[in-house]
C-alpha cells in the first residue's frame, strides 16, 4: 500500500496532488513513515515535490514532510536530511502557512536526531531564526520559538548552540517578545520565555542577558502580570508566568544581582494568590524567586515583614512537602538578620506551625525546620522556652534516631534545656 502511494505521487498524473493527499494521511502512522522512508527515492520524490514551482503542490508535500517529523524513530529524521537545506531557505517564503510548516518540520526533526542538527549549524539555522524572529506575524514567531527551544535543549547545546544564539540579535527579540507578554500573542511569549530559561540554566555566563537588561524587564513583566490579572486569569497564562520565574530566579542566583523594589513581593503574593489553587506548581516557582530574592538582601527581609505579607507566606507551610521546605528557607533568610526579625516572626503563631512540620516523613523539610528553630533560638533564647511548652521536645526528640538529622536535633534539645539567660 505505501508502494502504491508512491508510485502514485511519481506518476506526474493530474491526481498527483490527491495521492499526495492519501500520502499525508497514511503518514500519520509510525509504521507507516517507516516503511515510506526505506523505499528507494521516496524521499527524494517528495524533495522534487516540495521544491517545485506549482504551490498547491508545494505545500502538500510540505504537509507529508511534516508528519514525516513527527516520527520518534531517528532513522526517519535522518532519511530527512536531504530536504533540511531546502527548509531553511523557504524560511523566508512569503507565505504564513508554508513557513510556519517549514519551522514547525525542522523543530521536530531537531528534537530527534544529532545529525540532522549537526547539519543545520553549518547550513546557516541561527542566523535564518534571527531573521525569522523579525517577522510580524504570531504563527511564524510562535514557530521560531519552537525550534528554538528544541535546539537550546540539545546535549551539545552549551558548547554548540548557545553560543551562536548569543552571538545573534535572537536574545533581544527574544526578550522583547517575553515583555510584550499578551499584547504580542502569548504563544510567541511562552516559547521565546522557555528559550531564556533554556539559555539562563544551561550558559555558564549571563552577560549578554544582564547587558540587555533581562532583569529590569522581566521584574516590570512580573509586576504588570501581577497588576492586569483578573479573578479569571487568561488561558495558558500560567505557562508564560512559570518560566519568566524561573529565568529571573536563576538570573539572581547565579549573578549576585538583587532587585531591591518591595513591589516584587506584592506581585509574587498576587500572583500565588491567583495561580495556586489550580496551578499548584507556579507555588514553588513563585516561592523560590521569593527564597532568593530575599537571601542576603536586608532591604527586602525587611519589607516583607513591614507590609504585614508573613501571614500568607505561613499560610504556605501546609501546601505540600516542597512548598514547606521553601516557606522555612524564606523564614531563614529573614530571622538570621537578627533579634528584631526574629521578634517579628514570633508575634505570628509560627512555632505551632511548625510541630507539624517536624512530623513530616521529608528530611529536607524537617532538616530546614530544623535550622529555622536553631536561629529562632539563637537570637531569641525565650523562644526555646515557649517551644518546649507547646510540644516542642518530643517533636525534637523523634530525629535523635534519624542518621542525617540527630546531631541538629540534639543540639537544639540541648539549648531548650538551658536555663533562660545561660
Amino acid at each position: 500500500q505505501v508502494l502504491e502511494l508512491l508510485r502514485g505521487v511519481q506518476r506526474g498524473s493530474e491526481d498527483r496532488k490527491r495521492w499526495l493527499c492519501r500520502l499525508r494521511q497514511a503518514l500519520q502512522n509510525e509504521e507507516t513513515q517507516q516503511k515510506f522512508v526505506r523505499l528507494d527515492g521516496s524521499v527524494r520524490t517528495l524533495t522534487g515535490l516540495f521544491t517545485s514551482s506549482l504551490a498547491d503542490m508545494q505545500l502538500e508535500a510540505a504537509r507529508c514532510l511534516h508528519e514525516l517529523s513527527h516520527s520518534s524513530d531517528p532513522t526517519v529524521a535522518e532519511a530527512c536530511l536531504p530536504v533540511t537545506s531546502y527548509l531553511l531557505t523557504y524560511l523566508s517564503g512569503h507565505s504564513v502557512e508554508f513557513t510556519e510548516l517549514c519551522l514547525y518540520t525542522l523543530g521536530n526533526l531537531v528534537v530527534e536526531s544529532e545529525a540532522v542538527r549537526k547539519q543545520l549549524l553549518p547550513q546557516g539555522i541561527i542566523p535564518v531564526l534571527a531573521s525569522c524572529i523579525q517577522s510580524p506575524h504570531e504563527a511564524v514567531l510562535e514557530g521560531v520559538g519552537y525550534v528554538l527551544s528544541q535546539l537550546l535543549q540539545a546535549k551539545e547545546s552549551p558548547t554548540e548552540i548557545i553560543p551562536l544564539v548569543l552571538d545573534s540579535v535572537l536574545p533581544q527579540h527574544m526578550l522583547r517578545l517575553v515583555c510584550s507578554g499578551l499584547k504580542a500573542g502569548l504563544g510567541a511569549a511562552v516559547e521565546s520565555a522557555w528559550c531564556l530559561h533554556y539559555i539562563i540554566c544551561r550558559h555558564k555566563s549571563n552577560t549578554v542577558l544582564l547587558a540587555l537588561g533581562a532583569v529590569p524587564a522581566l521584574t516590570s513583566l512580573l509586576l504588570d502580570l501581577a497588576s492586569e490579572i483578573p479573578q479569571d486569569a487568561p488561558e495558558g497564562l500560567e505557562l508564560l508566568v512559570c518560566p519568566v520565574l524561573r529565568c529571573l530566579s536563576n538570573l539572581l542566583a547565579e549573578t549576585g544581582c538583587q532587585v531591591q523594589d518591595e513591589r516584587l513581593l506584592i506581585a509574587l503574593f498576587l500572583l500565588l494568590q491567583c495561580f495556586l489553587q489550580q496551578h499548584p506548581f507556579l507555588g514553588q516557582e513563585c516561592l523560590w524567586l521569593l527564597n532568593n530574592l530575599t537571601a542576603d538582601d536586608p532591604f527586602l527581609c525587611s519589607a516583607l515583614l513591614s507590609l504585614d505579607l508573613l501571614p500568607a507566606l505561613l499560610q504556605l507551610l501546609q501546601c505540600s512537602q516542597m512548598a514547606s521546605v521553601l516557606v522555612l528557607m524564606v523564614l531563614c533568610n529573614i530571622v538570621e538578620k537578627g533579634r528584631a526579625q526574629c521578634q517579628q516572626l514570633l508575634h505570628q503563631p509560627v512555632l505551632p506551625l511548625l510541630l507539624p512540620v517536624l512530623a513530616l516523613p521529608d528530611p529536607d523539610a524537617v532538616g530546614q525546620c530544623l535550622e529555622l528553630l536553631h536561629l529562632l533560638f539563637l537570637h531569641c533564647p525565650e523562644a526555646a522556652a515557649d517551644f518546649t511548652r507547646q510540644g516542642g521536645h518530643q517533636a525534637l526528640e523523634q530525629h535523635q534516631s534519624t542518621p542525617e538529622l540527630q546531631e541538629r536535633a540534639q543540639a537544639l534539645l540541648d539549648m531548650v534545656r538551658q536555663p533562660l539567660g545561660a
